[in-house]
């Protein structure tokens, strides 16, 4: 299907967005009458300019309170249409959006208002223009897209339709099967929106959270199915108001967005969605830096087990967790992990599908061959099989209480945690769950888990940009199979590796769960499901941008300890490491 995106879901000025837009491989473009007002080129030229990036301008929006008006306010409603008109032939486009009337002052008479409707609807046709109405969530009278199809059918123009905007019809909790109900050439316009659940007017709500499809909560494939089994043909279309993406680089969420598009069709040509090859774990990570990272792993139990022929690369190993340490420079951090993949090669073409190119890698004679795509915040992702291992020939020196890779956190730059969302949702196949707002010395810190089925593989997602100096901390949580016993030892031989936790968090520990004294001692911190699940787990100090957490979950609990997170917070922003 052909896709487009309204200027307002991307930053810049109206060239830039057009640039952007094309760039990202879109058919199509809305063109929001404030990024035109502000434009100080004319409409003919904003139009040649569209048609030499190869896009068409499929609507022009929007035209407010317009209908359920007196006689003297629809005088000058035609009048400003008139104008409207006219801009439109200059622009090249063809389909106008009105949007139902929000004044205080409209009237509540569906025959008043299909009358004026049928009225600029006429007045359109003269100019070769089509209307599409559309019911805003907090219309005075018209808020339900049923009630709009009402007005437009009671009107009975050739030239008159409806738009239909999943963020309007989800966000008033609406019944999308209706849109079955309307005529598939009567749907002129179909725009796209995702959103978090909150508890919020539903007009802030809309100016400044909608997002991506595949980056929320509402099932905007649901809607696009209906309007295609309605028999709609016309082109998904973004329509995202999203003061972080008003910020960020046009280029990048233009292409953002259309991943999203993407993965929405391949979810409504397949009835799913696009179906990644599913990591079933962690290869290994890879961390810049070697010396004080080395001491770190040595304290941990890990060993050196292997070296790179080729480049400055080290393999540390413990149990079934493997870590690389690289020595090409810059200060310690996260800049690579490795999946297990069932089929590399397959997991590398559909990360190419949603536009998430495969990395330059320099390979030497006889070294294994492993394809890299970058995540949003630049780490590095290798879909590996066992064969990478060969490059290093490890002496199997790997025993200990560590097990494994139990997870990841990835500091995100602050424009970009949607957009993290919806390429491990979409490019890795891991499902997000509810997103966390935890409580930093200054500010918050937002965050998010995403895991594979049965938890193979777990990442969190946080916002970099927290606290006052804005440290991106990283993460690396290694399972264990005893936290105390390693705790116990570390304490004992390691006393400054790990993070001092504050007694006062122990006596609210204790009251709460009744938890064992010697978590105190030793400064493990604990955390309880509902179905009595458990997680310990203990965090060293930081060295560059990363430390290492030590976790075991008991109990068949799932979840990361958020309740902790502050603790940590606080500890570290207070230089206690």
């Amino acid at each position: 299907m052909r896709k487009s995106i309204a200027t307002v879901s991307v930053s810049g000025t109206l060239t830039e967005k057009l640039e952007a837009i094309a760039a990202a491989g879109f058919d199509g473009v809305e063109i929001f009458e404030s990024d035109l007002l502000v434009c100080p080129l004319p409409p003919e030229e904003i139009r040649a300019r569209a048609a030499d990036l190869g896009l068409t301008i499929d609507l022009y929006q929007p035209f407010r309170d317009f209908e359920s008006v007196p006689d003297d306010v629809l005088t000058r409603n035609l009048r400003r249409a008139e104008h409207k008109f006219r801009l439109m032939e200059r622009l090249g486009a063809d389909l106008l959006l009105v949007c139902s009337n929000v004044s205080p002052g409209a009237i509540g008479d569906d025959d008043l208002a299909a009358g004026q409707l049928r009225l600029l609807a006429e007045r359109a046709a003269e100019h070769g223009i089509r209307i599409a109405y559309e019911a805003l969530a907090w219309g005075r009278h018209v808020n339900e897209y049923l009630h709009a199809w009402r007005l437009v059918r009671l009107a009975g123009h050739p030239g008159l339709g409806v738009c239909l905007d999943s963020f309007h019809i989800l966000s008033r909790g609406s019944d999308p099967i209706g849109i079955e109900a309307i005529p598939g050439e009567k749907i002129f316009f179909l725009q796209l929106a995702d959103a978090p659940r909150l508890a919020m007017d539903v007009l802030q709500w809309s100016r400044h959270h909608r997002c991506f499809p595949g980056q929320g909560t509402f099932d905007v494939a649901g809607v696009a199915e209906h309007a295609l089994n309605a028999g709609y043909a016309g082109p998904l279309s973004l329509e995202v108001f999203n003061d972080h993406f008003r910020q960020a680089d046009a280029r990048r969420t233009a292409r953002d967005g259309m991943r999203s598009l993407i993965a929405l069709e391949s979810t409504l040509e397949h009835g799913g969605p696009a179906r990644p090859i599913v990591p079933t774990g962690f290869a290994f990570a890879e961390l810049a830096g070697t010396g004080e990272l080395g001491g770190m792993l040595t304290a941990l139990g890990f060993a050196r087990t292997g070296r790179h022929p080729t480049k400055p690369v080290e393999l540390w190993e413990q149990g079934g967790a493997r870590l690389l340490l690289n020595a090409t420079g810059g200060e310690p951090a996260l800049i690579a992990i490795g999946l297990d993949s069932p089929d590399p090669a397959g997991a590398v073409e559909h990360a190419e599908s949603l536009l998430s190119p495969v990395l330059p890698r320099r390979r030497g004679p006889g070294e294994a061959r492993l394809d890299a795509i970058a995540a949003p915040d630049g780490t590095q992702i290798f879909f590996c099989d066992d064969s990478w291992l060969s490059d290093f020939a490890p002496d199997g020196r790997a025993g200990g209480e560590i097990t494994g890779i139990d997870h990841v956190a990835l500091a995100q730059p602050r424009h970009y945690f949607d957009e993290a969302e919806l390429f491990y949702r979409t490019v890795l196949g891991l499902s997000p769950q509810p997103g966390l707002e935890l409580p930093d010395p200054y500010g918050l810190l937002r965050s998010k888990a995403m895991s594979s089925p049965g938890g193979g593989v777990r990442m969190v997602v946080n916002i970099a940009q927290v606290g006052a100096e804005g440290v991106p901390w990283q993460h690396v949580a290694l399972a264990c199979r005893d936290v105390l016993a390693v705790a116990r030892r570390l304490r004992a031989e390691h006393p400054g590796l790990l993070l001092p936790i504050p007694g006062n968090y122990y006596d609210d520990l204790e009251a709460r769960h009744d938890a064992d004294p010697e978590l105190r001692r030793l400064g493990v911190l604990y955390d309880r499901d509902e179905d009595g699940g458990e997680f310990l787990h203990l965090y060293t100090v930081t060295v560059g941008r990363v430390f290492f957490e030590l976790v075991q979950r008991i109990g068949g609990y799932d979840g990361y300890g958020a309740v902790n997170a502050p603790i940590r917070l606080a500890v570290r922003h207070s230089g206690g490491g």
